[in-house]
């Protein structure tokens, strides 16, 4: 008997989900179910999805890495996909090595995915070469959780009660870049918001300074 796989599409596009839930079904075969990003952590508890596809042209980055981090944290065995992935911003800490299978670019054409997609469900995970050619770099820069000192230096900021525009000030680069190293911090530290980070960094502190 056929097993029917299961995909989630979390979006705010109604308009892409109806697309998708045109295609994807028809076309691999699967059962795509619709979540927005209020509502996904409830309907994963509901139902067995094996891949969660995001679409980032709707979701704020942060809540993304959130959201990301629940189901690194609470279903291991779902994997994630990345569409409308920004290419003007540094948003590589979404990326995870054990449940990231694919990312797409936003001017990536339906056709193009669909070729991506067809290789995931043979077991391929599917990336833009730059992508995969700047986290070997980052890799070889830094070992393991190892805290860079940019990072040691953002979460210092965070005590005091820095806004992330207050420390890209501070540090002379661009709020964006702060958003990326506060993101990689988290990862590194094991948390997945600002409190946190500020609770760890309140017991840590010691680690971190320079």
């Amino acid at each position: 008997m056929f097993k029917v796989v299961n995909w989630m599409l979390v979006s705010r596009s109604q308009l892409l989900i109806d697309l998708l839930d045109c295609r994807w079904p028809q076309e691999f075969l699967v059962k795509l179910t619709p979540a927005q990003p209020g509502n996904m952590a409830n309907k994963l508890a509901e139902e067995v999805i094996s891949v969660v596809y995001f679409d980032l042209s709707t979701i704020d980055i942060q809540q993304a890495y959130q959201l990301q981090r629940l189901i690194e944290r609470e279903y291991s065995s779902i994997h994630t996909v990345f569409i409308n992935f920004p290419k003007q911003l540094d948003t590589r800490f979404l990326i995870h090595p054990s449940t990231t299978l694919g990312v797409f670019y936003a001017d990536t054409s339906l056709t193009e995915i669909s070729l991506g997609l067809n290789d995931i469900m043979k077991g391929r995970s599917v990336m833009p070469q730059e992508l995969l050619h700047s986290m070997m770099n980052d890799d070889n820069e830094v070992e393991g959780d190892q805290l860079t000192i940019r990072e040691r230096e953002v979460l210092h900021a965070l005590l005091s009660g820095s806004t992330n525009l207050d420390i890209a000030n501070q540090l002379f680069v661009s709020e964006s870049t702060i958003k990326t190293h506060l993101y990689r911090a988290f990862r590194k530290i094991g948390v997945s918001c600002r409190g946190q980070a500020i609770a760890w960094a309140q017991t840590h502190m010691h680690e971190v300074r320079v």
